[in-house]
């Protein structure tokens, strides 16, 4: 079973029409379209905002830099002006001097010690920085010779003392420079912030040359900064939103000042939960790998954990801008800045989470998935309303079907079935006249059929032929049941008469041929190419006591040769279409270029069956088959059949199976001239015994083969289905595969699209 036959796949095909206004469709478009917009805008937005939070997180870090320096400057500056004052200058002069010249101590009345000498010295020289310390908020001094040992100092252990942590800022003064150095962990007893007594309390130094009379750097005097003072307050005027901060990193990758965060790091266990606890010298900027203020934990201890990536860039002497999102030190999502400060051996990082920089632009596409959800709702609502609608209409078709009755007319009987549609007997409701009606299936109704099937009775109607089936009235129901009326014919067609009753008497192919020929003239004539001739869609009956008569139907293929010559390549003119069996090879070839004379090659074909009982090719694939249609020569009758017949009838026939079109009849009026030269007779007293013969077991009522548009193969009850078809037929019927007797429309791979 195809999809196609699937009750899933009937009730798609089923909503075409309903679907063709495409209302379902325009939701759809909206999302996508939408989605387009969105996506751009989004896009646009999100660049936007990029670019702005760049600019604002390199204008903070620049501001907050440009602030520290100017800061660190004025540190250097007045420790610089201390350093040069001459008192001071001096009496750092005689200390150094004095440690030089050190005399061991003697017990002689009146005589002064050295140790005495430098006692009186440091106190000379704390007595001459008081006032300048007081006015620059510094809390302490040291001073170092160019050994970096400690000559003088506020605490008085640290005299005669080398101190490791004093080492980075002194080299550098000792070099001639005045510098400033990031906090640093006190190596004596100092008051903290909450002014406990204690060691490791951060501090920070400002440092300058001592000169002397010569200009050359003696010693350096080092003032002591609290760096709670001013240092933290300047890099914590760089905090942005409700997580943004600056703060400033040693080379270690140690913070040395405030993060804004501190009580949220002793509940997360980085600080000790004391009060008044800080940051500062006490968090390392690692990467703990998950996001510890939503709860998660690292898997090793912190000191194993790597640097946060803006932290190893900082420490490595680089500044930049990280706008894709790292993780900070609490391990939460976060955009940054950073800078190093090579001279002073200190690194600034602003950052802000990632969630909160970019929360705009979150709400926004929120939006817009809601909206998406919206309108795709809104579509699938819409899609399954039109099958719902689809099926309603349907049972109201099948209703009307079942009630007998469409417009005028009251449905007897059904007579036949297709592909496509069913034939009814019917009977007007005022004329009371046998009428057969053909619709549409209401299950396999799509908008192909539905076209093709209004063509077939806007062109049928148009011929006037007494050979053309006779079309009455066409119409649609209320519920959407397509139909039309055509005359009642109650014969058989040439597919069953020969496989019935074998091939034909040849004065009889010859009254049938030309019948066909009436019928096709008026056609050509009026520019219509019928391009379906075959045996099935020709009826023989007995009309008005008239035996023998023929009429010719399902034009639902035909093609208006005027008019196709506007159409472009996606025509369905510009498709191979009709029953393989009776296709000329330029319908094969070049299907646009059909005509007349293309239809003639078919009533050959026709008559060929008519007389032999075999179809002029036979093959097992429809490949071979065309190919034989383009290139072989059929056998002429006589061959075919091991007996003589009429000379001028098997040159009509073969004349019309010519493969080049301009050797063949080039009208229908043509053919028939060269019928009437056929010295055979079937005379209107043949027809009527033969008629009186079979007549009542074999009729057939407007039955066709299964066509694309709506044509009808099953016979009606008492038909001659059941008979013994003929031996010729049935041999001719083995070699041909199953199929290629059938209407149906090829794509340019010779695959079947109907």
């Amino acid at each position: 079973m195809t999809f196609g036959q699937t009750s899933l796949g009937r009730s798609m095909s089923r909503t075409g029409l309903m679907l063709k206004k495409q209302l379902w469709i325009w939701p759809i478009i909206a999302v996508v379209l939408l989605a387009t917009i969105g996506y751009l805008v989004s896009s646009s937005i999100e660049q936007t905002m990029e670019n702005n939070l760049r600019s604002e997180l390199d204008t903070l870090l620049n501001v907050e830099r440009a602030m520290l320096v100017k800061w660190f400057k004025v540190q250097e500056s007045s420790a610089l002006s201390l350093a040069n004052n001459h008192e001071i200058r001096d009496t750092v002069t005689q200390l150094l001097a004095a440690k030089a010249n050190s005399k061991p101590k003697t017990d002689a009345p009146g005589v002064a010690t050295s140790e005495q000498d430098t006692s009186e010295l440091h106190a000379e020289l704390a007595k001459e920085l008081e006032p300048g310390m007081s006015a620059h908020d510094f809390v302490g001094f040291v001073v170092a010779d160019k050994q970096q040992r400690i000559v003088a100092a506020t605490s008085p252990e640290l005299i005669g003392q080398t101190v490791p942590q004093y080492e980075s800022f002194l080299t550098r003064t000792l070099t001639g420079k005045q510098t400033v150095s990031a906090p640093i962990p006190s190596v004596v007893i100092l008051k903290d912030t909450m002014g406990r007594m204690r060691t490791g309390a951060p501090t920070m130094f400002v440092c300058a040359p001592v000169l002397d009379d010569n200009l050359q750097v003696v010693a350096a005097l080092a003032l002591r900064i609290r760096p709670e003072k001013e240092f933290t307050d300047i890099l914590q005027l760089g905090r942005i939103g409700q997580t943004g901060e600056t703060y400033a990193v040693d080379k270690n990758g140690l913070m040395v000042s405030n993060s804004r965060f501190d009580e949220s790091l002793i509940l997360l266990g980085l600080l000790p939960d004391e009060e008044l606890a800080t940051s500062i010298l006490n968090i390392q900027v690692r990467n703990p790998g998950v996001n510890t203020t939503e709860g998660f934990r690292p898997s090793v201890r912190r000191h194993e954990l790597p640097l946060t990536e803006i932290a190893a860039a900082v420490v490595s002497g680089t500044s930049g801008i990280n706008m894709e999102g790292y993780r900070d030190y609490r391990g939460a999502p976060s955009v940054g800045a950073w800078s190093w400060l090579p001279e002073y051996q200190l690194g600034l990082i602003t950052e802000i989470d990632l969630a909160e920089a970019y929360r705009p632009l979150t709400i926004l596409k929120r939006s817009f998935y809601v909206l998406y959800l919206l309108l795709g709702i809104g579509a699938l609502a819409i899609f399954v309303f039109t099958i719902i609608v689809a099926r309603l209409q349907r049972q109201a078709q099948k209703a009307a079907i079942e009630a007998k009755q469409l417009g005028q007319y009251r449905l007897l009987e059904k007579i036949g079935a297709g592909a496509m549609g069913v034939v009814y007997k019917g009977q007007h409701a005022m004329l009371r006249r046998p009428t057969a009606i053909k619709m549409l299936d209401v299950d396999r109704v799509n908008e192909a059929s539905t076209q093709r099937f209004e063509r077939e009775v806007q062109i049928t109607c148009k011929l006037n032929n007494p050979h053309t089936v006779a079309i009455y009235d066409y119409g649609r129901t209320p519920e959407g049941v397509f139909y039309y009326a055509m005359e009642y014919l109650d014969g058989l067609n040439l597919q069953t008469l020969v496989e019935d009753y074998g091939p034909q008497p040849e004065g009889r192919v010859v009254s049938i041929l030309r019948q066909i020929c009436a019928s096709l003239y008026e056609a050509h004539s009026s520019g219509l190419v019928h391009r379906d001739i075959k045996p099935a869609n020709i009826m023989l009956n007995r009309r008005g006591a008239e035996p023998d008569v023929v009429k010719v139907l399902d034009f639902g293929l035909v093609k208006a040769v005027e008019e196709d010559k506007g159409k472009g390549k996606g025509s369905s003119d510009h498709e191979m279409s009709g029953t393989p069996l009776y296709m000329s090879p330029e319908s094969i070839q070049t299907p646009e270029s059909v005509d007349a004379c293309s239809d003639l090659y078919a009533v050959g074909a026709v008559g060929y069956f008519l007389l032999t009982g075999q179809t002029a090719f036979s093959a097992r694939s429809l490949g071979e088959l065309c190919q034989q249609h383009l290139t072989a020569i059929p056998d002429a009758p006589s061959q075919r059949l091991g007996r003589p017949i009429s000379a001028e009838l098997e040159h009509a026939i073969l004349a019309c199976l010519e493969k080049s079109r301009a050797k063949r009849p080039q009208t229908a009026r043509d053919l028939a001239a060269m019928l009437d030269r056929v010295n055979q007779n079937w005379s209107l007293d043949d027809a009527e015994e033969w008629w009186s013969r079979h007549e009542r077991g074999q009729q057939q009522v407007n039955t066709i083969e299964p066509a694309p548009f709506g044509g009808f193969s099953s016979p009606p009850p008492g038909s001659q289905s059941s008979r013994s078809q003929s031996p010729v037929a049935e041999q001719a019927k083995k070699t041909v595969s199953p199929g290629l007797d059938r209407t149906a429309i090829f794509d340019a791979d010779g695959n079947e699209t109907n």
